[in-house]
């Protein structure tokens, strides 16, 4: 095996790992889908492993370094980049809000490929059905843990709501509607789920509040959070990550799921560059829905509202259609090693800063040369030191192919 070659790489560290509707060769890796051939020779879907790198790369240190870099040279174009780099408080929508639905996107896209594979392997579906429960209840696991720092706080200041815990639950429940239903089916949950709750927070009430209401004191998903939930919540009387938003989270990974069966084999009518037209005018749709919504039913990422779940699903799609288009289908693969290295580990490399002081060591490595300079730059060279700590921590893991996995 190449180490250097992603084709030769093992199954996804977050377990996402895909297969094919034909009888599979050899072992293969996240995104691996097997075109028909006269040899049926796999090959890995490049583009999924580096859009899903692209996007963790802000959280490891991307949207850090470019607000250190605004700071300093405070230039026009940096500016507007750097405005879309936080999350917007309420209603609204900037880029960073996207980051966070676009990974559980990314898990959905690899969904059908892994559970088909498995499937196709023999394995009867109560074993999957267990697989798919076990998988989601790691991940909350692991959120409380990033949380709470392996439950060091007390009981009543632990937040047990979590990112991790948002996207194992809305996998599990994705994983189980995938392995139980057809395409109709998956259609009929995806939209159901959205109304069903536009429905709850439309017309349920909240005591003190009534009918309707969106406010962060006022929601539904806000006083479900606050009277069953144990613990602190994030926001005092709002959690982003809590139960009632989790309904829409798994519309989030339900379209990743049925985006993955577009570019699964079966689809062979449609030429690749057809199946990445089909992603940006199905994203552009999406795009044009959720606007459309949005005065009825406002674009939230802390509700998790639908109109969210429509937008941003179509700037995921619009996203890896680009990504799809120039590393699958025009074969432009090896700049895509940038990301592709983070989004090979990309559970291992969210929980590392709980274990490891990327911070002090950037300092222990560059912090009296980083006195050299001006003030208000030494945050430049400290951010990017890290962010290079981290990401040839990872390149070192993918050469020796060592990956977490659940």
């Amino acid at each position: 095996m190449n180490p250097s070659d992603p084709t030769d790489s093992p199954e996804s560290p977050t377990g996402y790992e895909t297969g094919t509707p034909f009888p599979p060769v050899q072992e293969t890796p996240l995104s691996t889908v097997q075109e028909p051939s006269s040899k049926e020779k796999p090959f890995r879907l490049h583009s999924l492993d580096a859009l899903r790198g692209f996007d963790m790369f802000w959280i490891i240190g991307g949207a850090s370094l470019v607000h250190a870099l605004t700071d300093y040279f405070d230039w026009n174009f940096l500016r507007v980049i750097d405005s879309q780099l936080h999350h917007v408080d309420w209603h609204g929508f900037a880029f960073y809000d996207m980051v966070f639905p676009l990974f559980l996107f990314i898990a959905g896209v690899a969904m059908p490929f892994s559970l088909t594979k498995r499937l196709q392997r023999g394995e009867e579906k109560r074993q999957l059905i267990l697989h798919v429960v076990i998988r989601g209840l790691i991940l909350v696991l692991l959120g409380i843990i990033y949380n709470n720092g392996l439950f060091k706080t007390p009981f009543t200041d632990m937040r047990f709501p979590s990112v991790l815990g948002r996207i194992g639950m809305a996998y599990l429940f994705a994983g189980l509607i995938v392995l139980n239903t057809n395409l109709r089916g998956q259609i009929l949950w995806f939209v159901g789920l959205l109304l069903a709750y536009w429905g709850m927070l439309k017309w349920i009430p909240v005591p003190g509040h009534g009918t309707g209401s969106l406010t962060m004191d006022g929601s539904l998903p806000g006083y479900i959070d606050s009277h069953v939930l144990p613990g602190r919540l994030h926001r005092g009387v709002h959690d982003p990550e809590g139960m009632l938003a989790t309904i829409p989270a798994i519309g989030t990974a339900l379209l990743g799921a049925l985006t993955g069966l577009l570019l699964s084999p079966d689809s062979r009518q449609l030429q690749p560059w057809m199946k990445a037209v089909c992603l940006a005018v199905a994203g552009v749709a999406l795009l044009w829905l959720g606007k459309l919504w949005d005065p009825y039913f406002p674009i939230n990422k802390n509700l998790w509202t639908s109109s969210f779940v429509v937008y941003v699903g179509g700037w995921s799609l619009i996203f890896l259609s680009v990504f799809y288009l120039i590393i699958d289908v025009f074969g432009f693969k090896k700049w895509a090693i940038v990301f592709t290295v983070i989004g090979l580990n990309p559970i291992l490399i969210y929980m590392a800063p709980k274990f490891i002081n990327f911070a002090y060591t950037a300092n222990a490595l560059v912090g009296g040369l980083s006195k050299l300079f001006a003030e208000d730059f030494r945050p430049v060279i400290l951010i990017t030191t890290g962010l290079t700590i981290k990401w040839l921590l990872l390149f070192f893991l993918y050469r020796k192919k060592i990956f977490f996995k659940i």
